[in-house]
C-alpha cells in the first residue's frame, strides 16, 4: 500500500514540478515517504513568508517575536506562531525521475537525456523508439515540432506524461503511443517498473492485494487501509473479511446484526464479536489493529440494536459517478 501512495506522490510532484510544502501533505503521503529514499529531498523556500501553519489556507509574512521565536499574521486566524517545520518543503529529484525512467523502458546508458522544452526531455531510445517524458501533455500538443525533432523512420515515438484532467482516448494521430504515467508505471523495489510490458527483460509487477478497492478495503475485504493511519494496510481474518464485506452491502444503511451475519454466513450473535481481542492475543499489534479497524469504521447503535459502515454510503456514491 505504501508503494502505491509513493507513486501517486511521485506522479503529483512530477507533474507540478515545484517544491512543495510538508506540512500539505496528506497523511498517506507522508507516511509514503520513509519509503521513497533519494526520489524526494528537502528543499529551500523564502522564509519570508509560510502558509497559515493553523488554516494551511492564507501565505503570511513572517516575523520575529523577539524573544527568538517567530510568528505571522494570518488574515483569518490572526497573529499565529511558526515552528521550524512549518516552512519544510519537499522535491522530486527530477533526475532521479529520468534515470529510474530509463531503467524501467530499458533505454541502452550509452543514450543522453536532452532536454527539448521545459519540462520535456528524450529519455533515449527503447528499442529504436524515441522516447519523451514531459509534465504535461498540452505542453508536447502545442508545440509538435517536439515530436520532429526525435522522429525517426520506421519507428513509434513514445510520448510518456501524466494524466491530464480532461483528454480522454488518444491525443496522438499514428506514429505516436501515449504511455499514462500513473497507469503505465509503477514504484516498486525503490525504482520504477513498466507495467503490462511484453519485455522479456522487465517484470510486470503483479498488482497489490492490499490496496483499497471498495473505500479503504481491498477487492476481497482481507486487507484495510484506515484514512486516518499511517498508512499501512491492515490483514482481515476470513470471518472479519466477510463481516466488513456484508457491512459494505448495505451501502450504509443501518441494520441488525441478524442481518449482516446471515449475510456474512457467520454464526456468531453480532459483528463485533469477530474483533474481540482474545486473552492469549493481548498486546499484539494485529489483532489491536483489526480490533481498531472495526471501532473506526462501523457505527454501533447500541438500544437499537443497529450497525452501520458510513464509509460504504460514500464508497457505492464515489463508484456511481
Amino acid at each position: 500500500m505504501a508503494a502505491h501512495d509513493a507513486w501517486a506522490l511521485i506522479c503529483r510532484l512530477f507533474a507540478g514540478g515545484t517544491p512543495v510544502l510538508r506540512v500539505t501533505l496528506s497523511p498517506r503521503e507522508a507516511a509514503a515517504l520513509p519509503v521513497l529514499g533519494k526520489a524526494v529531498k528537502p528543499t529551500g523556500m523564502d522564509q519570508s513568508f509560510v502558509l497559515c501553519p493553523h488554516c494551511q489556507q492564507h501565505r503570511a509574512q513572517v516575523w520575529g517575536d523577539g524573544r527568538g521565536g517567530r510568528m505571522c499574521r494570518c488574515s483569518d486566524c490572526g497573529p499565529v506562531a511558526v515552528e521550524a517545520n512549518d516552512g519544510a518543503m519537499l522535491a522530486l529529484d527530477d533526475d532521479w525521475m529520468r534515470q529510474k525512467m530509463r531503467l524501467a523502458l530499458d533505454i541502452e546508458s550509452r543514450d543522453g537525456i536532452d532536454e527539448l522544452s521545459d519540462g520535456v526531455w528524450r529519455l533515449g531510445d527503447a528499442r529504436r523508439s524515441p522516447v519523451l517524458l514531459a509534465r504535461d501533455l498540452t505542453r508536447v500538443l502545442h508545440e509538435p515540432a517536439l515530436l520532429d525533432r526525435v522522429r525517426v523512420a520506421g519507428s513509434d515515438i513514445r510520448v510518456i506524461t501524466p494524466r491530464p484532467s480532461t483528454t480522454r482516448g488518444s491525443p496522438f494521430g499514428a506514429g505516436v503511443e501515449w504511455l499514462v504515467l500513473e497507469e503505465r508505471f509503477t514504484f516498486y523495489g525503490g525504482g520504477i517498473t513498466l507495467l503490462g510490458t511484453t519485455s522479456p527483460s522487465v517484470t510486470p509487477v503483479a498488482a497489490d492485494p492490499a490496496a483499497p478497492v471498495n473505500g479503504p478495503f481491498s477487492a476481497d475485504f482481507k486487507w484495510v487501509t484506515l484514512p486516518d493511519g499511517d498508512g499501512t494496510a491492515i490483514r482481515c481474518t476470513d470471518g472479519q473479511a466477510k463481516v466488513f464485506g456484508a457491512l459494505w452491502s448495505f451501502k450504509g444503511e443501518a441494520v441488525t446484526a441478524d442481518r449482516i451475519m446471515q449475510r456474512a454466513g457467520l454464526d456468531s450473535a453480532k459483528p463485533s464479536d469477530l474483533f474481540k481481542i482474545k486473552t492469549k492475543d493481548k498486546g499484539k499489534p494485529e489483532p489491536a489493529a483489526q480490533h481498531a479497524a472495526y471501532g473506526a469504521l462501523v457505527v454501533t447503535q447500541q438500544r437499537a440494536g443497529l450497525y452501520a459502515m458510513p464509509c460504504a454510503a460514500a464508497g457505492q456514491e464515489v463508484a456511481m459517478t
